[in-house]
C-alpha cells in the first residue's frame, strides 16, 4: 500500500472569482458523505490579513463552518508574509492534518505560493524598508513608468514581463537589484531551494469564456461595496499604523480604496479602476496556470460535478 505521506496532496486553483471556495465547500462536502474529513489550506496572500474581510472575500463563520480553514486571519495588517512562510506553514499543516486522519486540500489563486511550494524560491534578499521607502519617493516624484524604465536598464528580462504600472513587482525587482548588485532575473535562473518533492493533484478552475468571468468580477465587487467595503478600509486606514506601501494595503480594491479615501480619484474611478485590477490580476493569473501542464482544467461556468476522492 501507498504511504499516505506519499498520496498527492489536491489543489483547488484558479483566477480570482472563479468559486474556488464554493467549489473546496462542494469537495469538503462529497468527502463527509463518504465518511472522510477535509480540511482547507488557504494559499491567498490576502486572507492571511485579521480585519480585511470584505474586499478579499474572506469565508465566513458559516463557510467556515463546513469545513476546518488554515491560514486564515494568522497577521496583522501591519505584518508581512513571504511565498516562504506559506510553503513552510503548508507543509506542517499537511503532516498535522494527515495525522489526525483527513485531507488536506489547497485552496486559493496565490501561484508564487503554489510555485514555492511545489519546488521552492530563489535565495533572495530579505525585504530592507529603507530601500522600499527610498523606491515610494521616488515613485512619487517620477511615476512608477519611469522606474520601470530604470529596471529595464539594469535587468531588461524582469521588466520586460512586467507592466509599467506594476508597481509592487517593480519595486521588488529594483529593490534585489540594490541590495545584491544582482538582478532579480539572474537570482531566478540561479536555481531555487526546495525542501523535497511535494506530490500535488492540482485541479485548477478556469472559464471556457472570459467575458463572463470578468462579469463575475464586476459583479462581485458591487456586492463587495453594497457589504461595506469602503467601510472597511475606512476602518483599517483609521488605525494610524496603516500605509499604501505595506503588502496587505496593495491587494487589489485595496489599494484603488485608499487612494478614494485619500480623494486622489472619485467613487465612480475608485470602482472603475478597482474592477480593471481585478481583471488584470485575472489574466495574469490564467497565465501562470496555462504554463502548468499536468493540471486538471474544470469550466469554472459549469457545476463542479466530479469525483476527485
Amino acid at each position: 500500500m501507498t504511504p499516505q505521506i506519499a498520496q498527492p496532496v489536491l489543489c483547488l486553483v484558479g483566477p480570482t472569482a472563479s468559486g474556488k471556495t464554493a467549489a473546496a465547500l462542494y469537495l469538503a462536502q462529497q468527502a463527509r458523505q463518504r465518511g472522510e474529513t477535509v480540511e482547507l489550506i488557504s494559499m491567498d496572500s490576502a486572507l492571511v490579513y485579521r480585519g480585511m474581510d470584505i474586499g478579499t472575500a474572506k469565508p465566513g463563520p458559516q463557510e467556515r463552518a463546513q469545513a476546518p480553514h488554515h491560514l486564515l486571519d494568522i497577521l496583522d495588517p501591519a505584518q508581512s508574509y513571504s511565498a516562504a512562510q506559506f510553503a513552510a506553514d503548508a507543509r506542517r499543516l499537511i503532516g498535522e492534518i494527515r495525522q489526525r486522519g483527513a485531507r488536506p486540500v489547497i485552496v486559493g489563486g496565490t501561484l508564487l505560493y503554489l510555485r514555492a511550494l511545489q519546488s521552492g524560491l530563489a535565495e533572495l534578499p530579505q525585504a530592507d524598508p529603507a530601500v522600499r521607502a527610498e523606491l515610494d519617493a521616488e515613485a512619487a516624484r517620477l511615476g512608477w513608468p519611469a522606474l520601470h524604465g530604470r529596471l529595464a536598464a539594469v535587468d531588461p528580462v524582469t521588466a520586460a514581463r512586467l507592466a509599467p504600472s506594476d508597481a509592487q513587482r517593480i519595486q521588488r525587482a529594483l529593490e534585489v537589484w540594490q541590495l545584491s548588485g544582482r538582478p532579480l532575473s539572474a537570482h531566478l535562473a540561479a536555481g531555487r531551494t526546495s525542501d523535497g518533492d511535494l506530490p500535488l493533484r492540482i485541479l485548477s478552475l478556469e472559464p471556457s469564456d472570459r467575458s463572463a468571468l470578468h462579469a463575475r468580477i464586476a459583479q462581485r465587487f458591487e456586492q463587495m461595496l453594497a457589504a461595506g467595503f469602503v467601510d472597511e478600509v475606512r476602518a483599517l486606514r483609521q488605525r494610524g499604523d496603516l500605509s499604501p506601501a505595506l503588502p496587505s494595503m496593495r491587494a487589489v480594491g485595496y489599494r484603488q480604496a485608499w487612494r478614494f479615501l485619500d480623494g486622489e480619484i472619485s467613487a465612480e474611478q475608485f470602482r472603475e479602476q478597482a474592477i480593471a485590477a481585478t481583471r488584470q490580476l485575472a489574466k495574469r493569473q490564467l497565465t501562470w496556470l496555462r504554463a502548468l501542464p499536468q493540471r486538471q482544467v474544470h469550466d469554472c461556468l459549469e457545476p463542479l460535478k466530479i469525483q476527485v476522492f
